[in-house]
This record gives structure tokens, C-alpha cells and sequence, in this order.
């Protein structure tokens, strides 16, 4: 599945489900989440949560404040030097 399937299956809503879901280890109605189905809603949010989200407002948020001598926080790609990417400069989403 690509990314635009991904973001284009999702609403907020079914978001805020697999968070839930992820959090309790089960489904809403009582069934357990396989490992497998926790891996996938997790890929699941975190593509939607960078698609829609600002950085601070993503699972896993940790604040680090800027040290006088730095000119830029978190989340710059040149923070990232081992980032794989096809030719069109985008890294693609693999899912297990």
C-alpha cells in the first residue's frame, strides 16, 4: 500500500481508534490486537500524524529547547544523514 492509499483510507476518527487501540492492546469491542495488527496501526498513525500533524502535536513528542549556539531544533532532514530516498527525493513506506 502506498502512501496516498494510506492517508486516503484514514480519517481522525479511525485514527483516534488505533491510538486507542494501540494504548490498550485491544479493540474497542474486546479483542486482543495481534502484534502484527499493533505494527500496522502504529505505521498507520505515524504516516497520518506527518502528513497532518505539526511536529509537536506527534506521538512521541519530546520538547528539546534550542541551545543558544544552535540554528535550528528537531526535525530538519540533515539531522537524518542515513535517510533513504528513491529518486524523487520521497522515502518509501514499507509495511510488514
Amino acid at each position: 500500500m502506498d502512501k496516498q492509499a494510506i492517508l486516503s483510507a484514514l480519517t481522525p476518527e479511525i485514527v483516534e481508534k488505533f491510538r486507542q487501540a494501540i494504548s490498550l492492546g485491544k479493540w474497542e469491542d474486546g479483542r486482543k490486537l495481534t502484534e502484527e495488527q499493533r505494527q500496522t496501526c502504529m505505521q498507520a498513525v505515524m504516516v497520518w500524524e506527518h502528513e497532518f500533524l505539526g511536529v509537536e502535536e506527534r506521538t512521541g513528542y519530546i520538547h528539546r529547547p534550542k541551545k543558544a549556539a544552535e540554528d535550528c531544533d528537531i526535525g530538519h532532514d540533515h539531522h537524518y544523514p542515513n535517510k533513504p530516498e528513491d529518486e524523487d527525493g520521497e522515502k518509501p513506506i514499507k509495511f510488514s
